[in-house]
């Protein structure tokens, strides 16, 4: 498919340049470029967290009130921390 862009006139300056260091063409140079953004954003958007629930009616009662720093205080005891 053709089709036309504007790229800022160093920036295909440095396209050219590239193309012609490495033997290829400008067009291969966009189609590679297109493709490895493509693919960077499918990787970036592919990972979902799983939702971990398990049954149970939350809390125990003597931590429901209790701040971050006594549910890991209660977590670590007798592990000799």
């Amino acid at each position: 498919m053709k089709t036309t862009i504007e790229i800022p006139d160093a920036l295909m300056e440095q396209a050219r340049r590239l193309a012609a260091r490495e033997h290829t063409t400008l067009r291969a140079l966009v189609e590679q470029g297109l493709r490895e953004v493509i693919a960077d954003k499918k990787r970036a958007a592919g990972f979902r967290l799983r939702r971990a629930t398990f049954k149970g009616s939350g809390l125990q009662p003597p931590l429901r009130d209790a701040g971050w720093e006594r549910i890991r205080d209660m977590s670590y005891e007798g592990r000799g921390g």
